[in-house]
């Protein structure tokens, strides 16, 4: 014997193992769960850096802000991806965003760069 549910079994069932919600940080946009490719320096941005270097929180350098950037963009977008995606000093690695590639957390560097020029 077979179970088989029908559309609208079904439907009720996904409608009560859905999750109850979804977190956001003030002033973010959230990221779809299943992104169709990778997310631009600025969807990455909002979702995952906004909440400390929008605020300078903890030491981080303020997006809009070239004097805070300008020492580490000295540096080089090397060093600079190397330490978003490592961490550094008080910032996790890849800025706590464990679903973002590498790839997302560059254009993400990129973005803050170019908007505090």
């Amino acid at each position: 014997m077979t179970a088989h549910a029908d559309d609208k079994e079904k439907s009720d069932v996904e409608k009560r193992i859905a999750p109850v919600g979804q977190v956001y940080i003030a002033g973010a946009e959230p990221v779809a769960a299943a992104p169709t490719g990778p997310r631009s320096g600025e969807q990455v941005y909002q979702s995952a850096c906004a909440a400390c270097h929008g605020a300078g929180i903890m030491g981080a350098p303020k997006f809009g802000d070239a004097g805070a950037w300008a020492a580490r963009v000295d540096k080089g977008m090397d060093v600079l991806a190397k330490n978003a995606i490592g961490g550094f000093n008080a910032m996790p690695a890849k800025g706590g965003c464990v679903a973002c590639s590498d790839d997302e957390i560059k254009l993400a560097i990129e973005y803050m760069v170019d908007g505090s020029k």
